[in-house]
């Protein structure tokens, strides 16, 4: 593949066009056409799923932290040793499957769509340089790429939400899913096709406002770094890019993940978004909707490092295959 050049990296997925010359040009539209279809969703799915199995237990932390009273965890790591102590290892990897289909579905479809978008809104000037989308546009790319991603996603995270929630019930209330597809085939069976839906309006809340957030400030800083350093486009620019992503998706959706999370496990009480966020603010104030925060961006921030830095290497290595 032609190696990037300061102030002339593409997006997350595009690549880059070294001469002008005809031959050049038909090549470099081929691998763009190649890459902005099917590799684009592949990627994007099996990159979530890989990063996932690296970060799951602090997503069960934070789901814990998030369902349970201010006094039964002190922070994450008494809650770490105590699902760990009294429920066994096995516990932080409860609902993998579920956490795997979800990637096979949200991940793949954010990181698709986003990529189709800023694929289809760069361009290049008459004399070659390109063009990328500002910074508010590839924010917008991101919020629709995440509403579309978390429509399709919800299915599987209302079961992810239920398997690693169940230990925390009284054994006679456990509803002890087999996996991911036990819950599903339960959920519509016990409960009707909709309540697999159940949370979808503050799922899509917190996707639009993370996505909006890690999507666009990942090639926003991808974009920064390669053009005021000597750095090449490689491993330690994504390193920095997806940090830095990784934080600013992780403050920006903690509060509407909270109230996913509450709804999706326990939806009787509250009746939307917002009601879950003021009454959680009157009870217990304003910083209990960052509750979880260290876990959730143990989760979120190397999620989204792993996510990034396995898919760039995926398309670095679908380009070199389409240059032979």
């Amino acid at each position: 593949m032609s190696t990037y050049k300061k102030k002339q990296q593409q997006p997350i997925a595009a690549v880059e066009q070294q001469t002008t010359t005809p031959i050049a040009a038909q090549q470099q539209k081929q691998q763009e056409k190649a890459l902005s279809s099917s590799g684009q969703f592949l990627f994007g799915g099996l990159s979530g799923m890989a990063a996932i199995c690296m970060v799951y237990p602090s997503d069960v932390v934070k789901t814990r932290l998030q369902l349970s009273s201010m006094a039964q965890y002190k922070n994450s790591l008494d809650a770490l040793l105590n699902i760990a102590r009294l429920e066994g290892f096995g516990a932080l990897y409860s609902g993998l499957s579920a956490g795997l289909f979800r990637q096979a579905t949200y991940t793949t479809a954010k990181l698709g769509v986003f990529n189709v978008l800023m694929n289809k809104w760069t361009r290049r000037d008459e004399n070659g340089k390109v063009i990328h989308p500002s910074f508010a546009v590839k924010t917008m790319g991101g919020m629709v790429a995440g509403a579309i991603a978390a429509i399709v996603g919800t299915p599987a995270e209302v079961a992810l939400i239920r398997m690693q929630s169940d230990g925390r019930l009284p054994v006679e209330q456990r509803r002890n899913y087999k996996h991911v597809f036990d819950a599903l085939l339960r959920i519509y069976r016990e409960e009707g096709l909709l309540t697999m839906w159940r949370g979808c309006s503050p799922t899509v809340g917190r996707a639009v406002a993370l996505n909006g957030a890690q999507l666009a400030v990942y090639s926003q800083s991808k974009q920064v770094i390669l053009e005021n350093s000597s750095m090449a486009d490689g491993v330690l620019v994504h390193l920095m890019a997806s940090l830095t992503a990784g934080f600013a998706a992780s403050f920006v959706s903690l509060p509407l993940d909270m109230a996913k999370t509450t709804l999706q496990a326990d939806g009787l009480h509250y009746k939307n978004t917002a009601d879950v966020l003021v009454k959680v603010a009157q009870k217990d104030g304003v910083l209990r909707l960052w509750r979880g925060f260290t876990p959730y961006f143990l989760k979120v921030g190397p999620h989204t490092v792993f996510t990034f830095l396995i898919f760039e290497q995926c398309r670095q290595m679908f380009g070199k295959h389409n240059d032979n």
